[in-house]
């Protein structure tokens, strides 16, 4: 009999989550029924949208997440041992499952594809859902186009570092907006934006005027708040605007403030869309697969923060929720 060791949701989150918010217990788990499999977590993610979602969850259940995992026991065909998979089965070391989701149209299981000898830590980064938030998120909202100015916020991160690679491949100049001039100097140097701008420096609008003198065409949303409302103030007219997080206030314990945006978005008519990836799940595999094909060609690059250990992951996920990792955060088993 296998026993997994499982996360569950302890407390409600009240600001920045804490150790005691979550708890670990082990669990049985039961014999393979037909067509199940058992997989053998090998990476968990850590994401910023965990901590909205949380709030859905019930006291005491298992908390949410995608997983790289390895199938070790097997009555499935279509899921044989040996299997790397990517699964939304949350915090938990082992899970038995037959591997569809219990949501319709949400892709809740799929097989990493050939990633040669690329780590597969990417299929649950810029070769999963991290990397087809940034690519449908970008390309089918705010649709760049060659020679326009793109503006990322919380561009170090793992979305937002993607989304402005993407861009420079459409041919865009890219402005990424960051918590650190180290993380700035990064996406630069590394990842080829044009400029970045360090949103807690002084005289923030003044910097963004500089790097954008043509104006801006899109903005790649990630932070809400009044980061992007000063953005969409200076945007130029038929301006559009991605909408896929508001990471400045996910962690406050009351209402957060902010300029006006309406009239920004009507005098400049400006199009502004929120979207959850899932949208697109009929084209979760274009995504997937445009991704690692551009990793091959080395059109993308990417940067992963890694925390060792199972135990470790509340660590980790409070880390990620305050700036401190570059790239995707994940976990190691």
């Amino acid at each position: 009999m296998i026993r997994a060791k499982v996360y569950v949701l302890n407390k409600y989150f009240e600001g920045l989550p804490k150790k005691t918010d979550f708890k670990i217990i082990e669990e049985d788990l039961p014999p393979l029924k037909h067509e199940e499999f058992l997989a053998e977590a090998l990476y968990l993610s850590v994401d910023p949208y965990m901590r909205t979602a949380a709030a859905r969850l019930k006291i005491g259940t298992p908390f949410i997440g995608y997983q790289v995992a390895r199938i070790t026991d097997s009555k499935s065909k279509e899921y044989p041992v040996g299997t790397f998979i990517v699964g939304a089965f949350g915090w938990r070391t082992h899970t038995v499952s037959n591997g569809k989701s219990n949501v319709s149209a949400y892709p809740g299981v799929w097989k990493v594809p050939d990633l040669k000898k690329l780590p597969l830590s990417l299929a649950i980064g810029m070769v999963g859902r991290v990397g087809n938030t940034a690519y449908f998120g970008l390309l089918e909202i705010c649709k760049p186009k060659h020679g326009e100015t793109v503006v990322v916020s919380a561009a170090g991160g793992a979305v937002g570092s993607h989304v402005g690679q993407i861009a420079k491949i459409k041919g865009c100049k890219v402005i990424g907006i960051t918590s650190t001039d180290y993380k700035g100097e990064w996406l630069v140097n590394e990842l080829g934006f044009d400029c970045f701008v360090n949103y807690k420096k002084p005289n923030f609008l003044d910097t963004l005027k500089k790097c954008t003198p043509e104006g801006i065409d899109c903005y790649f949303d990630n932070v809400g708040g009044e980061i992007s409302s000063t953005v969409m103030s200076i945007m130029n007219q038929y301006g559009r605007i991605s909408v896929c997080g508001s990471i400045s206030c996910y962690n406050a314990t009351a209402p957060v403030l902010a300029p006006i945006v309406q009239i920004s978005i009507v005098s400049l008519e400006l199009k502004l869309e929120g979207y959850i990836v899932h949208r697109w799940a009929d084209r979760w595999q274009e995504g997937i697969l445009q991704n690692l094909t551009w990793i091959q060609e080395g059109k993308l690059k990417y940067k992963e923060t890694v925390t060792e250990g199972f135990e470790n992951t509340v660590s980790a996920f409070i880390e990620m929720l305050e700036g401190k990792n570059i790239g995707k955060s994940i976990v190691k088993i």
